[in-house]
């Protein structure tokens, strides 16, 4: 008997340390297939701004000078940051104008009109576009807007000189590198939103005042004062701080519409009074507007449209009309939408001929007014109707521009010609040269009218020209990336089956068969290299960008990766073919409802109500499911189906958050209830044994008995915080230094706590509820504070569902779904195989880890992030503080979601890792799809929408890993109480 025990012990031994190696060796491949997925999704992100989004600027291409007089010697460009086109047409509650003078230039004086901005509507793309004439790459953002990706041409560097004063983020943009200007900002410690920033402008206003003085003493500055070609630049700044801070309807807006106003009188008033030669032209206008709610960034019409009024030299003077329309009621915009295009009555400017611009017009109009070359990367079109030329000097300043667009299209086709091994032309200009000597020779006799529609012609088709060459990659990549996505999702579905299923794995255990699989992978492996080395060669022949080489690269390792699976797939396939037909019909209905709520969620991105709809069913189905099966728990589907009905609510609230103070201090106090039923719940259920496994009570004494109270305490003391800081701002006082300590102390302090809680899973997850509590509140506005509530009980209904059929018998832990010793070697003590029925716990983290994405607003749209809830915080601009506040405020909810998402993968036994595998699965079944959503025709506002759709939807995929890793810290102590594994331990 002895020997007998001997020998067993001994097989014992053997398997174990064959176990502990496996499970060391899958566990290194999951480390791998995980880096791998951050990285994939992480460039193939990257793809968009290839595909849709690559740079237009390309060099070498000469200046066009133009063939007429100057209209002006010098050209004055005032650009009032963030100033709504309605807010400065529009009259206000009195009557009045808030512009008096620029509406009387618009009467008497010059020209005015509509620029209309593109997306994304922010200050740096805006002016670049005002100044340069091109839509830069939104690729820029990564560096704030501020640092140059590429250097570009612009109207100051075409001139031969140029004063600016501005904001230090705008003006250094233009000037920091142009030897020929003199510039000047304010320290960024003025940019404070907790005050009225008018006097930004004010500023902006003082130093050309002082320019002016200083000249009249210094012959230096006097001579560059007076020569020609000379661009004045102010950029004002107030607009933008006060509609971030206190709204564009507010008093504090408003007024400082009527500051700008006083400006341009002010500057139009010193200029002539110092050069007295009426040859200055002026320029007004905004890089782009303010939505409601204080915020810009998006295709909303209140942020692309903003007011363009132009006069002096060159600039024709105002037309008067019988009827309300004017010169443009036919011309497509940027976003090819027609905006306000019959001018609002309000207005009282119907009967003025309204000429409306894109915003690189701009660009064409100043050069034309000073004589100069158009930047060389403009795309604009140069808008005739401010122009106070003669019809010959007309033709020759629209060929100067339509010139200046043709030499960019032959360069970029050169330079694609020059590097493809199958070049494909752009066929309607390949006779460009003959129609430029038909336009030579029609101006040489006079006919200025076809001469003026050839060039118009040629204009647009050599925009439609860049385009094409812009988008000339376009079907290659496309087809790299989605088999990239696919080979992905492919490789993760073998996984999962292979590590986290009760699937045979009888091919692996052949030692003749594991030699054959080996010599087969070999092969694959061989071709696979062999592939991506052609590959690599033909596009560093075409010498494509890097990334290219990437994409490739990585489609081709995935899908070589998929065919070294090839007999273990070969086996899947016999076996699911071998099985009864009811087991089919069950699977595919499966995929079928997971595919039908991944197409939900894919919806749910342009319609939030679907989720209302979305839990008010869950609610109703989930509740009468469980009181049938569970009728002595009646209390139980009553909490679920109310916690469901109470979070739909929050997808009909609009997605600009209202500020309501007393809001979110109610919801401190509704938070701190939430705490003391959970808590009540904890200490009253010790001895129900149908809760022991919720409740698994330990018999050490708590580190910190007393830490609920302390957590309670802190949430109301941030719901008082929230109330004196939000009355300290609206009385327009500076956030006092002792708020600022312990609004930052509470916060920090709060998120610790949670870690010193019990280890119950009821009590651990009601501690780090109420430990982000804090944070959230101080972050908040308005009803998003409530969302926190209803977002925590649905959790917890969540967890009380999935135990109850996991009570009931609904998931089997028997033989047929646990495997062996020698097979289970990735698994934890007590867990089991994931089975088809489990698809529901990831699915539904899907729908709750998007609820908590779109539950408090549009956050699919750049304009949805509201600054002002970070002003308890911080309130002089930090863009990169304000930003990491703004994002950790979005990831809070999502913490709660993936925290009760692995509370309930201890609960019901199933591996943490596999069910996350499943959760990139889905994630990545939609990114797919938004990535065939993304669209490159109609308004910019669906374009810029579709990609961002697609950016959040993948970003999702690689920090959702971050997240579980930081929520793990506060999740992995979390203790099940586990009778049925006592007993099979047992036996």
């Amino acid at each position: 008997m002895g020997a007998r025990d001997g020998i067993l012990g001994g097989r014992d031994v053997e398997e174990g340390k064959a176990a502990s190696n496996r499970r060391r060796w899958l566990k290194s491949r999951e480390r791998w297939l995980v880096v791998l997925g951050v990285v994939l999704h992480a460039v193939y992100m990257l793809s968009i701004f290839d595909i849709y989004f690559k740079t237009p600027i390309v060099h070498g291409m000469d200046p066009v000078p133009p063939r007429f007089t100057a209209p002006a010697k010098r050209l004055v460009l005032l650009v009032a940051d963030g100033l709504r086109a309605d807010k400065f047409f529009e009259p206000d509650s009195k009557g009045q104008f808030r512009a008096p003078f620029l509406r009387n230039v618009i009467k008497g004086q010059g020209r005015w009109g509509v620029s209309h901005a593109r997306p994304p509507t922010e200050s740096r793309p805006g002016h670049v576009a005002i100044i340069a004439g091109f839509y830069e790459d939104p690729s820029a953002v990564t560096k704030g807007w501020k640092a140059n990706p590429v250097e570009f041409d612009s109207v100051f560097n075409q001139s031969h000189y140029t004063f600016a004063f501005g904001s230090p983020d705008i003006v250094p943009i233009f000037c920091s590198a142009l030897p020929h200007s003199s510039w000047n900002t304010y320290p960024h410690e003025y940019e404070d939103f907790a005050t009225d920033a008018s006097f930004l402008d004010q500023w902006s206003f003082d130093q050309l005042q002082e320019l002016l003085n200083r000249s009249e003493g210094d012959p230096r500055v006097k001579q560059l004062l007076m020569q020609d070609n000379v661009v004045i630049f102010l950029h004002l700044l107030g607009c933008d701080s006060n509609g971030h801070a206190h709204r564009p309807y507010s008093s504090i807006y408003l007024n400082n519409v009527r500051v700008v106003d006083r400006i341009a009188e002010g500057v139009y008033n010193l200029l002539e009074g110092y050069f007295k030669d009426n040859q200055t032209a002026y320029i007004f206008t905004a890089d782009h507007g303010m939505s409601d709610k204080g915020s810009h960034g998006d295709g909303h019409p209140t942020n692309t449209d903003t007011p363009l009024v132009a006069w002096g030299a060159g600039v024709k003077h105002p037309k008067q009309l019988s009827h309300s329309s004017h010169l443009d009621t036919g011309f497509r915009f940027v976003d090819e939408h027609m905006h306000n295009m019959p001018t609002p009555i309000e207005w009282g400017l119907s009967s003025i001929e309204r000429v409306d611009v894109n915003q690189a017009d701009i660009a064409p109009l100043m050069s034309t007014l000073l004589g100069l070359p158009c930047p060389v990367n403009s795309v604009g079109n140069l808008p005739l109707g401010y122009i106070n030329l003669s019809e010959a000097d007309g033709v020759e300043a629209v060929l100067a521009n339509t010139k200046q667009v043709l030499n960019q299209f032959l360069r970029k086709s050169q330079m694609k010609q020059s590097n493809s091994l199958h070049f494909k032309p752009f066929k309607p200009l390949e006779n460009y040269s003959s129609v430029l000597d038909q336009i030579e020779d029609l101006i040489s006799i006079k006919n200025y009218d076809s001469a003026m529609e050839l060039s118009l012609n040629l204009r647009s088709l050599s925009l439609e020209g860049l385009h094409y060459f812009q988008t000339y990659d376009w079907l290659m990549l496309m087809t790299t990336v989605t088999l990239g996505y696919i080979g992905w999702m492919i490789y993760v579905i073998i996984h999962v089956l292979q590590s986290y299923t009760s699937l045979p794995e009888n091919l692996y255990r052949k030692k003749n068969q594991a030699f054959h699989l080996k010599k087969d992978n070999t092969k694959v492996y061989l071709f696979g290299c062999l592939l991506m080395v052609i590959l690599c060669i033909l596009l560093l022949v075409e010498h494509s960008p890097p990334l290219y080489h990437v994409y490739v690269t990585m489609t081709v390792f995935l899908w070589t990766q998929i065919f070294s699976e090839y007999p273990f797939l070969k086996v899947l396939w016999e076996q699911l073919s071998g099985r009864k037909f009811n087991c089919a019909v069950t699977l595919i209905a499966s995929c079928a409802m997971s595919i039908f709520i991944l197409e939900f969620l894919v919806n749910s991105f342009t319609e939030r109500k679907l989720y209302t709809l979305c839990f008010l069913i869950l609610g109703v189905v989930a509740a009468f499911y469980l009181f049938y099966f569970v009728p002595g728990k009646s209390v139980l589907p009553f909490f679920i189906w109310m916690s469901c009905w109470f979070l739909s609510i929050f997808t009909l609230m609009p997605a600009e958050i209202p500020d309501n103070t007393n809001l979110v201090v109610a919801s401190g106090a509704m938070i701190i209830l939430i705490g003391v039923a959970g808590r009540w719940f904890y200490l009253s259920n010790k001895k129900s044994k149908y809760w022991l496994e919720i409740l698994s009570y330990n018999k050490q004494i708590p580190r910190l008995p007393n830490l609920f109270y302390l957590q309670a305490i802190l949430v109301a003391l941030s719901s008082i915080m929230v109330s004196l800081s939000t009355f300290h701002r609206t009385q327009k006082q500076e956030l006092l230094a002792l708020h600022q300590l312990i609004n930052w102390s509470v916060a920090g302090f709060s998120m610790v706590l949670p870690l010193f809680s019990p280890t119950d899973l009821l009590a651990r997850l009601t501690s780090i509820c109420l430990g982000f509590a804090p944070a959230f509140l101080l972050l908040s506005i308005g009803y998003e504070a409530v969302f926190y509530s209803a977002l925590s009980l649905v959790l917890v209904a969540w967890i009380l569902f999935e135990f109850s059929v996991f009570c009931l018998g609904k998931v089997n832990i028997s033989s047929n779904s646990v495997r062996s010793a020698e097979d289970r070697v990735i698994f934890e003590y007590d867990e089991r195989c994931l089975q088809l029925s489990d698809l529901r716990v990831p699915l539904t983290f899907m729908v709750l880890f998007n609820v908590a994405f779109f539950g408090t607003g549009n956050f699919a749209s750049i304009a949805s992030f509201e600054i002002s809830s970070v002003y308890r915080f911080i309130t002089v601009f930090n863009p990169f503080l304000m930003a990491a506040l703004l994002v950790f405020k979005l990831f809070i909810p999502f913490m709660l979601v993936i925290c009760a998402f692995s509370a309930i993968t201890k609960l019901v036994r199933i591996p943490r890792s596999g069910c996350y595998f499943l959760v990139i699965l889905f994630s990545d079944a939609m990114t797919i799809h938004f990535f065939f959503l993304v669209r490159n025709t109609g308004s910019w506002m669906e374009i810029g929408n579709s990609i961002s759709h697609f950016g959040i939807m993948s970003a999702q995929v690689v920090f959702v890993l971050l997240l579980f890793a930081l929520t793990n810290i506060y999740t992995k102590d979390i203790q099940i109480g586990s009778p049925q594994a006592s007993s099979r331990k047992a036996m």
